[in-house]
């Protein structure tokens, strides 16, 4: 590498470390990621595993504010029992709390998360559920860099509809990441694309 782009690029992160939580929740940023959730591997006789997924995308209609979608699947198997499946897919809305409000640590914001859709729930044993979802939450993210936010997620999770079971719930434990894209980026990103194409 040339010594004048190793400089620039220092200098880069140097000023990008500066930054603060508040940047990447500005009007107009993109949040991408997901939470991974039920992680269980049995490593007795049982032969038990399970694991829930829940990819996310939302952008920033105002600072503190984001909107958008997700899309959940779940998987429970176990020996001589079947295997059960959860899904879902649908909209949800995220309140960052800020820093005047809350300020617990340097990097780190609550947040509120809410969503609502079409899900499911079918264990291989025992009564389902299918209609329409619905949850709340609170959180909080972490900033392990400027763009790059560990989070955990306590839930409250419920379906109403049709199977066996006329209602279905839940309170659920979530991990993640999300990673926050000022819009501008996003779309020098597609311009560099597009370039390459021609």
């Amino acid at each position: 590498m040339k010594p004048r782009l190793v400089i620039l690029l220092a200098v880069g992160a140097f000023f990008l470390s500066q930054q603060n939580a508040a940047a990447q929740i500005q009007k107009g940023n993109v949040l991408i990621g997901g939470n991974i959730s039920n992680i269980n591997l049995d490593l007795g006789t049982g032969k038990n595993f399970a694991l829930s997924i829940s990819p996310k995308a939302a952008w920033f209609i105002k600072d503190n504010l984001a909107v958008g979608g997700y899309v959940n699947f779940g998987l429970n198997t176990a020996k001589n029992a079947g295997t059960g499946i959860n899904y879902g897919v649908g909209g949800l809305g995220r309140y960052y709390f800020g820093r005047e409000m809350v300020d617990l640590l340097r990097h780190a914001r609550f947040f509120m998360e809410a969503n609502a859709g079409i899900e499911g729930y079918n264990p291989a044993v025992g009564d389902n559920t299918n209609g329409f979802g619905f949850g709340a939450g609170p959180g909080i993210a972490y900033f392990v860099t400027p763009n790059i936010g560990l989070e955990a997620l306590v839930k409250y999770n419920g379906i109403v509809g049709f199977g066996t079971a006329p209602t279905s719930n839940n309170i659920n434990i979530g991990f993640g990441f999300q990673i926050y894209l000022p819009s501008k980026k996003i779309r020098e990103v597609g311009e560099e694309v597009k370039e390459q194409r021609r």
